[in-house]
């Protein structure tokens, strides 16, 4: 599902977020970090549930 809307974005948050994700337009920038975020917190959820993951099982766990 997509959604259009306006919002105002810090231009050079967007240009730093794209420069680091790899991205070269607004859309996909904000896709691709939206994206990375919830990995990350997935991941964190998972340290929660079990602890004695490592950081390779953590780089293993892939999400999409």
């Amino acid at each position: 599902m997509r959604k259009h809307t306006t919002i105002d974005l810090d231009t050079d948050l967007v240009a730093a977020a794209a420069d680091v994700l790899g991205t070269r337009r607004t859309t996909e920038t904000i896709h691709a970090a939206l994206e990375e975020v919830v990995a990350v917190r997935r991941r964190l959820r998972l340290l929660d549930f079990k602890p004695e993951l490592s950081l390779s099982d953590l780089a293993a766990s892939r999400f999409w």
